[in-house]
């Protein structure tokens, strides 16, 4: 196997195709109706990273570069996550608006982390090592803005009643929204919260194996990794609070007013 992680030949494809068919028909028998959802994003997911990996040949060999990639980082994650919060189609009308409030969270959860640990010097300015750090980072904050979005869309269609009642009795809307929209969102951070706390006990996440196989130290591995998890943790409590706070304004979701 040498230094990869797995050995690229047929075994290998062999074994992503089964693994995908195990997915659909479980998607189908279970009556989840996600099969096809499934097979989607299998074959997507392949032709992404084959396209991906070949880009990055030429792109992490130049700065400039570099940064124009995690700008198509950013846009991907904005349009996901627009679509995962507000649950419509990117042509109906005011989408550009629901973007750029989007961004603002998933950008807001990102950069601030990515700009502190690169001009900290903790990761070397260089392509190869920007691009996989902000990745993980705008994927964070992507997560995050889409979970708490979308809970906070579900509860707030649910539960309008209590808000129209907080208004009625005289509170700001933000407030009024806020009462049933902050212990919501904060469930968002479940997951990163759960993969921090059970980090070397339950598993040990890419950062780890990857500065490993690379030929770094144990120890070198837990420091990669523990910036990792910090630093996603940073990025989605970010991207929350100002989702959250964007939902409470109305500049996002319409609320009661």
């Amino acid at each position: 196997m040498g230094s990869s992680v797995v050995d690229v030949d047929v075994r290998l494809a062999v074994v992503l195709v089964v693994l995908t068919a195990v997915a659909v028909v479980a998607g189908r028998l279970s009556g989840l109706g996600e099969d096809r959802p499934v097979l989607v994003a299998a074959a997507r997911a392949t032709v992404q990273l084959a396209v991906v990996s070949a880009l990055l040949l030429v792109v992490i060999e130049s700065l400039w570069l570099s940064a124009a990639f995690v700008l198509l980082m950013i846009s991907v994650a904005t349009v996901t996550a627009t679509g995962r919060v507000t649950d419509r189609p990117l042509r109906s009308p005011g989408s550009a608006r629901r973007l750029l409030a989007v961004a603002l969270p998933v950008v807001g959860g990102a950069a601030p982390v990515v700009a502190l640990v690169l001009a900290s010097g903790t990761v070397p300015l260089r392509g190869a090592a920007v691009i996989p750090v902000a990745g993980i980072l705008i994927g964070g904050a992507m997560t995050a803005t889409s979970l708490a979005g979308r809970r906070l869309r579900e509860e707030l269609d649910q539960r309008h009643g209590e808000v129209e009642a907080a208004l009625a009795l005289g509170l700001l809307r933000r407030d009024a929204v806020l009462l049933v929209a902050r212990p919501v969102a904060g469930t968002a951070l479940v997951p990163p919260l759960d993969q921090t706390r059970t980090v070397g006990l339950v598993t040990l996440p890419g950062a780890f194996v990857g500065v490993l196989l690379g030929g770094g130290s144990p120890l070198e591995a837990g420091a990669a990794q523990l910036l990792v998890l910090i630093g996603l943790l940073a990025a989605e409590v970010l991207a929350v609070w100002a989702v959250t706070e964007l939902v409470a304004r109305g500049r996002l979701l319409p609320v009661p007013r």
